[in-house]
């Protein structure tokens, strides 16, 4: 595999190269067990990176992957344990998508988060707890028991905003982590 990119702009390299960018041994970090594989993994790591590197997109991109989204995969000419890296530098953390809830998917024994009990009474005076119940997924002595809680003893408002790092401060701790020795290669 060798990156062409005389036919590939670079904001569009992650994309045009998407056998790259998805492949097992990039996309899941799954280890490499053959010397074959190492060598593969080696090269597809070293085109997304080339790729990367030459993308007007690279800071938005970084900033987004650190910040914004815990995202699988490389990112931002980065792995998932170098952005967790970053993270840890920057004190800062970032809540994996809860994907199941947007798709309607309800698991068993899942948390209910009691600011979303109190949320959806606010905004659904008129419903019936039992219809609550059913939107949240869980049953009618759920809600009721975090109404009566949040009723007895309010609970604390969540930050609206926590504080997020500047763009500066995230290149900065990239520059950091992809400096230090086992890193396979320097900062952007």
């Amino acid at each position: 595999m060798t990156l062409q990119t005389s036919s590939v702009t670079p904001a569009q390299a992650c994309v045009a190269l998407a056998s790259v960018f998805q492949h097992p041994l990039l996309e899941d970090q799954a280890p490499a067990t053959t010397a074959e594989q190492r060598h593969l993994q080696a090269s597809l790591i070293r085109q997304a990176d080339q790729a990367c590197m030459s993308c007007p997109l690279l800071e938005r991109c970084l900033y987004s992957a650190v910040v914004e989204h815990d995202v699988a995969g490389h990112v931002a000419g980065t792995s998932p344990a170098q952005r967790q890296a970053i993270r840890a530098r920057l004190g800062i953390r970032v809540k994996p998508e809860d994907l199941d809830s947007f798709a309607g998917v309800v698991a068993p024994n899942r948390q209910i988060d009691p600011h979303e009990v109190v949320r959806m009474r606010a905004a659904n005076p008129h419903d019936s707890l039992e219809s609550i119940a059913q939107r949240l997924g869980c049953s009618l002595s759920t809600v009721k028991r975090h109404l009566r809680r949040a009723r007895n003893n309010p609970l604390p408002s969540r930050p609206l905003h926590s504080v997020r790092p500047s763009m500066e401060q995230v290149l900065q701790a990239a520059r950091e982590v992809l400096r230090r020795p086992g890193s396979r290669r320097r900062a952007a």
